[in-house]
């Protein structure tokens, strides 16, 4: 967490959280009240003027104000932050320091919802459903600012204060003042001290500390195991998932450039070829992103695609290797292509290799998106299908020589991206998901060509959605065979080293590899 804002209204530098503290007394017992909340009695709190609330600000900081509106977009119309944010920051017109502020503490407050539930709850004379949700989402940013941000605690709290005056209204105003007054009584760890220092479990304590469910604990415990990775990792996935992503951008090859970007203070990508990592900013600003030869896509996803385009196909070539000659005539298909990100990489290298490019999605909306991804490749590369994407292999079976089936799944390999994520999700999408994953697959199989691949990829790292479904599959015909994904990944990346692979399949990491966590399984349809 490193966003900065103006020292004006308080902002600072973010700080990094986590880690076992030294201790320290619990919130204070048996205070008093008026009927307003307020406790009576109360000495001058650390770090904090002494005016009454009704004599704090009343106006809602604009960057605060942002981050309180996207919190309860999230809240209350299951919105996703990474829409709704750059919306709210135009709106307010925020400067980029303002903007970083917004985002930081939208993110964090988001991401640390666990951990701050189980503080708020320390300090609140309620069960926390019992609040109103509004007033909820406001003590969660004040909390963010006080025990993960380098913002003075006065300045946490009367602005807090003052936003809850401005937009919630004086009431519950008082209370969010004491609450808060209560958690900045101690450090981050001083609370997980307090919070942890008795609890045996250790999947609890993970989940307290990391802001993570419990089911998810135990879900990423799971899934290093199933790919090959020790389950003493889990702390270290956790902890990524928590820290905030860079951006990554790809220049689509043959079409983009990434000059305008590292212009602009990007710095180029160790990972794949044409990619560069960027702090972040209004990315809308370069010529390239506006007219799409660039884009922002994760690195996890790059490598994908590009492992998909670079299986050599050729009868008297290796599966394995990277094709010399190109793909001339080919087609390829992306099966469930929306919004378009990896549609359009792919439209590219296909541009390149002279292949053409199917993309299908069955939401219209979403085709629109796919639309506007591909229009940098020239048109007649590409045609997009709006479309069940099970249907495709009935009707359009063994059409098509490389599949993409980029399935939808519970997206746990995208945590850090989609903070919202984590608290939505739950064990029974699994459940839900595992027949339409399998529907697709099977579909992307009678699609392809004998002597064709498919690539199976998911933003998951959960056996359920990974390697239980690929073994499915192979386990009902008799005509397929895995190739080596690790080593697809290695060919087509800059280190030639990702140490992946795992059984053939292949599974990217947070914490090892700085993406989002892709899991890539290549099957190949004998001819």
């Amino acid at each position: 967490m490193s966003e900065s804002g103006t020292s004006g209204s308080g902002r600072g530098q973010g700080r990094q959280s986590g880690g076992q503290g030294s201790g320290g007394q619990g919130p204070r017992a048996g205070v008093r009240r008026n009927a307003q909340g307020r406790e009576r009695n109360r000495g001058p709190q650390r770090g904090f003027t002494e005016n009454a609330p009704s004599q704090r600000t009343r106006r809602a900081d604009p960057a605060r104000l942002v981050a309180f509106e996207v919190l309860r977009s999230v809240a209350a119309e299951d919105a996703y932050a990474n829409l709704v944010l750059p919306a709210r920051i135009r709106h307010h017109g925020l400067d980029k320091r303002d903007a970083g502020f917004a985002t930081e503490l939208s993110y964090g407050a988001l991401r640390g919802q666990g951990t701050y539930d189980a503080v708020l709850a320390r300090c609140v004379d309620r069960p926390l459903d019992q609040l109103d949700p509004a007033v909820l989402d406001a003590l969660r940013i004040g909390t963010h600012q006080l025990l993960a941000m380098r913002v003075p605690a006065h300045a946490a709290l009367d602005e807090t204060v003052g936003l809850a005056r401005a937009v919630i209204g004086a009431g519950p105003s008082g209370l969010i003042n004491a609450v808060l007054r209560k958690v900045s009584a101690h450090t981050l760890d001083e609370w997980l001290e307090l919070l942890l220092s008795d609890e045996p479990d250790e999947t609890k304590v993970a989940s307290v500390r990391y802001a993570h469910p419990e089911w998810i604990v135990r879900a990423f415990r799971q899934s290093l195991v199933a790919h090959g990775r020790p389950v003493t990792e889990v702390n270290e996935l956790l902890e990524a998932d928590n820290a905030a992503p860079v951006v990554n951008l790809v220049a689509l090859p043959g079409l983009g450039s990434l000059a305008e970007a590292l212009e602009s203070g990007a710095t180029p990508g160790e990972l794949v070829e044409g990619s560069a990592l960027s702090s972040g900013g209004d990315l809308g600003r370069l010529g390239s992103v506006r007219d799409g030869s660039t884009r922002v896509q994760d690195v996890g996803s790059q490598l994908v695609a590009r492992a998909l385009a670079a299986v050599d196909l050729r009868p008297n070539g290796s599966a394995n290797a990277v094709p010399e000659n190109g793909a001339d005539g080919e087609r390829w298909l992306d099966l469930c292509a929306g919004p378009g990100g990896k549609a359009a990489l792919l439209g590219a290298l296909a541009r390149q290799q002279g292949a053409t490019l199917l993309a299908n999605e069955p939401a219209p909306h979403r085709a629109k998106l796919v639309r506007q991804a591909l229009a940098a490749v020239p048109h007649e590369v590409w045609h997009v299908r709006t479309g069940d994407g099970r249907e495709v292999g009935t009707e359009m079976a063994e059409s098509f020589d490389r599949v993409l089936v980029d399935v939808p799944c519970t997206g746990l390999g995208a945590l850090r991206r989609r903070p919202e994520s984590r608290w939505r999700r739950t064990p029974k999408d699994l459940v839900d998901l595992g027949p339409l994953q399998r529907e697709l697959l099977r579909s992307a199989l009678d699609a392809v060509k004998p002597g064709g691949v498919v690539a199976y990829v998911t933003c998951s790292p959960h056996p359920a959605e990974t390697t239980a479904v690929v073994s499915d599959a192979l386990r009902k015909r008799d005509d397929l065979e895995l190739l080596d994904a690790g080593a697809a990944l290695d060919r087509v990346s800059l280190t030639g080293h990702l140490e992946a692979g795992h059984e053939l399949t292949a599974q990217l990491w947070p914490h090892r590899h700085r993406t989002d966590a892709m899991f890539l399984a290549l099957i190949h349809k004998k001819a």
